[in-house]
Parts: C-alpha cells; structure tokens; sequence
C-alpha cells in the first residue's frame, strides 16, 4: 500500500552537531523536517524508497544501493560521532533489478559500488530516525538520462513495491536552487529565486507533467540540486490523486530548500501524464 509521498532537502548544518547554532538561522525548515518525520511515523511504513542526487550517479544508469544494509556517518562535517546504520529491502531491490532488466530499462544493482551512506541519505534520515526507525530502506541515486526517463522510473517502482504488497513511502531528497544570494556560497544568478518560485508551485500544486518542460539550460543555470529527485517521486504517484501541502520553503542561507508533503487518495486516469 502507498502510504504517501515527501519532498525534503539534505542541508548538513541543519543537524545540530554540524550546525551548532547556525542550524537556528534556518528554523523554518527544521519545523518542516520534523513535521515531515511525524507524518512519517503516524504511517508506520514498512518500507521508504529514497532518491538522492548525491547517492551513486551514472550518466546512463540509474543505480540502486545493494547489500543488506549500509553504514554513513558525519565526519566529513566534523560530527564523526553522528552515524547511523540502515537495513536495505533486498528482496525490493533484487525485484526492481529484474523488472527494469526485463523492460530493457537501465536500472538497477548491477553497478553499485559505494556502501557508505551520502548526505542527501543521512540529513533526511537524521530527523525521520528521531521519530521513527521500524523500516527498511531502498535507496536509489539519479542520472544523466532525460527527465522522462525519471518519470519513468517512478512508475517503475511502484509497480514493483504494489505487486510485493508493501506498506511503503517515498521520499525524494534534494535541495532547490543553489544560487539565491550575492552573499550566499554559491553567489547569485536570477535563475535562481526564479526556479525556486517555479518548482514550489509546481510540486506545491501537483500539476507534475510541468517537470518534464523545464529546460536542461535553465536548470543548469539555476544549480538545482533535486530536480530529478523530484520528478521521480512524480513518476511515483502518477495515475494517482494527490493532495500536496507545501510545508515550508525558505532560501536564508543562498540555498532553496523545500518540504512538500503528499497525501495520496484513488486512482485517477486523468494523471497518467505520459500516455
């Protein structure tokens, strides 16, 4: 059973051993992190599906994390102490491996290399652990194929997770525009505050189809992070009602960041948006 659906951002200071105190600056969306967990742990899924733009990426692949679990600290941020180990859905993965295979579609185990745990994982999985840790994981990384390809692949995982009957979310990662502020870290260009408005009234209003008519250039000069994070989870609740609440969306810090969670109800023919 689909249980639902969150769009959420991967910002390492917003984990206050990283932060210690800059986190405060971004409160707007510490309050929208933890609403998010909440949401998640009145479901009680069994299974989350996770899509990160810093997990493995090929350019003509997408890969799927194997094994049976996977280890991930902080270090790298100087919060070695903050770590964490998660259970993957073997069976999950070893089914969409085969599914994608078998509809010549270039996803899966079949090249996965890097055990250890990214950011676009860990930040994410930081708050939702505080409020609930009973499930499993698939984590699954993006590519450089074309957006409908993402699409694609959305529907593609949730026939695999409906036909294994599992209760499960979705929970696509990935930060807005990376280039809002003059005095931010990545400076300023107006693509940015400009795709920030758009993508939020996009996901904000479920209207996906939008995702595939954004410019390979525009996003390239926004410095989007999690655009095609985002239009996996579309491909995801495709064919289905939504009901999206835009949670919090702020760009203090240069960097748009976004929470937009999606509460699913029945099949609607009306948003198959690729036939």
């Amino acid at each position: 059973m689909f249980l639902g659906a969150v769009m959420v951002l991967h910002p390492p200071v917003a984990v206050r051993e990283i932060g210690k105190g800059e986190e405060k600056k971004i409160q707007t969306t510490l309050d929208g992190f933890r609403k998010a967990a909440e949401v998640i742990a009145k479901k009680k899924p069994e299974l989350i599906i996770l899509t990160s733009p810093h997990a493995v990426m090929y350019r003509d692949y997408f890969n799927v994390s194997g094994g049976h679990s996977a280890y991930g600290d902080f270090s790298r941020y100087g919060a070695s102490r903050v770590s964490m180990e998660v259970s993957y859905d073997h069976q999950f993965t070893y089914e969409l491996t085969h599914y994608c295979l078998n509809h010549h579609f270039p996803c899966g185990t079949l090249y996965d290399q890097e055990k250890y745990l990214d950011q676009g994982t860990m930040v994410p999985l930081y708050f939702l652990n505080q409020a609930y840790r009973d499930y499993q994981l698939v984590r699954i990384g993006l590519s450089g194929l074309p957006l409908v390809m993402h699409y694609q692949l959305g529907e593609y995982i949730a026939h695999v997770a409906e036909s294994l009957g599992r209760r499960w979310m979705f929970v696509a990662s990935g930060d807005l525009s990376h280039c809002q502020k003059a005095d931010g870290p990545y400076g300023f260009h107006p693509e940015g505050p400009e795709y920030d408005d758009r993508i939020m009234r996009t996901m904000g209003s479920g209207k996906f189809r939008e995702l595939l008519e954004y410019e390979e250039g525009f996003l390239e000069k926004a410095e989007e992070c999690g655009h095609r994070s985002f239009t996996i989870l579309a491909g995801a609740l495709d064919g289905r009602s939504v009901k999206p609440e835009v949670i919090s969306h702020e760009a203090t810090l240069g960097v748009g960041y976004g929470v937009v969670l999606y509460e699913i109800g029945k099949e609607d023919p009306s948003r198959h948006f690729l036939k």
